[in-house]
């Protein structure tokens, strides 16, 4: 089963060669199939430069640019466009995820599941880092999703997971242009009855830039994509479910 990373990359010249050679070294290494997509997504310093560069050191790398408008998840969105994989997994630019991670999600979605959500808040999840204003909202945010989608997924939030192409296929139309897609991914599929696993990960902060994440401008489009998705919830969950056919579906 061909492996797709899709990378956003904005502003990642910094950090961007040891997170893709890191990613590389250790799929290799496990003998997992993979291709990697750079997305360069409007970037204004050697982001696109350093792809390319990449590109020639590891054949299996792949840069594409986002044509304006630029953001995270219209990057995320062009990265699943272009993939190639029987699976996709999204993973930060900035070395945030740990390889050794990706490996271990990759074997449990060979074990039949639709997809594999990481946690940064279980047993055996590691986090440094983690600026604790953000860690404060993350963990309120995250407890009002739980509430109202009645979910035992703690980490709805959690850019790092993982999943089989056809279900990115069955979960268009994407409608999140920014950071609020790391949300409308994992609860469409969640409403739309795909399996899925829940692994705790590990998480670090960035050692190069600066984060792309900005709070006060995040806060009505993550909002905005929760109610969408309650609405689907509420209206078209059994719908969803009886197309399925009854099939084993939810966290396993």
């Amino acid at each position: 089963m061909l492996l797709t990373l899709v990378i956003p990359a904005r502003n990642e010249a910094g950090s961007l060669p040891r997170t893709v050679r890191d990613l590389h070294t250790a799929l290799q290494a496990d003998g997992i199939p993979h291709e990697i997509v750079v997305v360069n997504d409007g970037s204004r310093d050697e982001t696109a430069a350093v792809s390319r560069a990449l590109a020639l050191e590891i054949p299996v790398l792949r840069p594409i640019d986002n044509a304006p408008p630029h953001g995270f998840g219209l990057a995320v969105r062009a990265g699943i466009e272009a993939a190639q994989g029987d699976a996709v997994a999204v993973v930060m630019a900035d070395g945030s995820d740990a390889p050794e991670d990706v490996v271990r999600f990759y074997r449990k979605l060979l074990e039949g599941y639709d997809c594999v959500f990481g946690t940064r808040f279980a047993p055996g999840a590691r986090v440094t880092g983690y600026p604790v204003p953000k860690r404060i909202l993350n963990r309120i945010v995250n407890s009002m999703i739980r509430l109202l989608f009645g979910l035992r997924y703690n980490d709805t939030t959690n850019a790092f997971k993982m999943y089989r192409a056809h279900v990115l296929a069955g979960l268009r139309p994407f409608l999140s242009h920014h950071f609020n897609l790391t949300v409308e991914l994992p609860l469409k599929a969640m409403i739309r009855g795909y399996s899925y696993a829940v692994l705790p990960n590990a998480w670090r902060g960035r050692s190069h830039g600066e984060s792309k994440l900005k709070i006060k401008e995040m806060g009505s489009r993550y909002l905005f994509i929760i109610l969408y998705c309650l609405i689907e919830k509420w209206l078209c969950a059994q719908d969803y479910h009886s197309e399925r056919n009854g099939s084993n579906s939810g966290a396993r």
